[in-house]
């Protein structure tokens, strides 16, 4: 497929920027299977989203798996997300690695099959400094000059905290135009010394306040909830692009106060960081529970979790289910 022919910017990044798990087979959980990949539920999961109306969707972050896909699996799902998409929205593919050759190298192959973007982390092994993970971004940049860049921002899977300084340097990157963002307590920080050169995707559940710090740049989010239910994630994107028309927030805060709650059953004692140790674990509970998609087993060695934080996934997946079937028969 050609790719397209001006690479995204900033003022490309709005809406909900959906996340899908890397949906496996049924014997995707032994070591003996050489391709766990579901491809067919790729292509349904990608088709199934664009059509409910997503801006962009992007995929093999954690608990999409990208640690424990091989690189062959990793290239079939690339291919087959891009050519369903067919430039319809943008897809943006993982390709964090151990090292920067190698995300080179995989960022090659994406940009050759057409994909837009990447999203992208910093090499996990040994815990990295300012001045060696902006160097890091610009190599990559450097290297691969179409593709934009999603900074993938979670500072417990990459031992490292994105502090301001980072972000000031990386906004000179022209390829960086977005970030997978996790707290938005720093959000005004971060927006004011990257110059607005990032528009930063706020988890969905914080889209709303982040609209409210700057409703003409905080215009997108990135969704993990999409795949239990796109359409109450269309209905709050587009709820809060309205508020910020016409300045009631009745329907985005009442859409809140029913959600928190469900979401609220995700995250086990301890908060994000204790919910880190078993992300993927918990992310496919939550996925399968909502019944949307088939997200299928999750891959060694990434397997067990304490059966209440199970129990708590699979009720936040259901009930974000619950809720958005409530969208499609009006009654929420």
């Amino acid at each position: 497929m050609a790719r397209r022919q001006d690479r995204l910017t900033v003022e490309d990044v709005n809406g909900a920027w959906a996340i899908i798990p890397t949906p496996a087979i049924d014997t995707g959980d032994q070591w003996q299977t050489e391709d766990s990949v579901d491809y067919d539920e790729v292509a349904k999961a990608v088709e199934g989203l664009i059509t409910a109306g997503v801006d962009a969707i992007m995929c093999q972050g954690t608990f999409g798996e990208g640690a424990t896909l091989t690189w062959e699996e990793k290239k079939k799902m690339m291919e087959v997300m891009v050519e369903t998409a067919n430039g319809r929205v943008p897809v943006f593919v993982g390709v964090t690695t151990m090292n920067t050759r190698e995300t080179i190298h995989q960022l090659k192959h994406a940009r050759d099959i057409g994909a837009d973007g990447t999203m992208l982390g910093l090499p996990m092994w040994q815990q990295i400094d300012v001045a060696g993970a902006v160097r890091f971004y610009q190599d990559v940049a450097e290297a691969v000059p179409e593709m934009a860049i999603c900074v993938y921002a979670n500072p417990e899977a990459f031992k490292f905290d994105f502090p301001a300084p980072f972000w000031a340097q990386v906004a000179n990157i022209p390829q960086v135009i977005t970030c997978k963002y996790i707290n938005i307590g720093q959000l005004h920080l971060h927006t004011l010394v990257s110059r607005k050169q990032i528009r930063f995707l706020p988890l969905e559940f914080d889209h709303a306040d982040a609209a409210k710090m700057d409703p003409e740049f905080h215009t997108a989010f990135w969704s993990p909830c999409a795949c239990t239910g796109p359409e109450l994630t269309i209905l709050w994107r587009d709820s809060v692009k309205e508020s910020v028309k016409t300045g009631d927030w009745s329907v985005p805060n009442g859409l809140y106060e029913k959600m928190i709650p469900v979401l609220a059953n995700l995250f086990p004692p301890g908060g994000f960081a204790e919910f880190s140790r078993y992300n993927i674990q918990l992310e496919k509970e939550r996925i399968n529970a909502g019944g949307w998609m088939k997200a299928g087993p999750c891959r060694p060695p990434y397997q067990s979790a304490p059966a209440n934080y199970l129990e708590g996934a699979a009720k936040a997946g259901s009930g974000w289910a619950e809720l958005a079937k409530k969208v499609v028969d009006g009654t929420l």
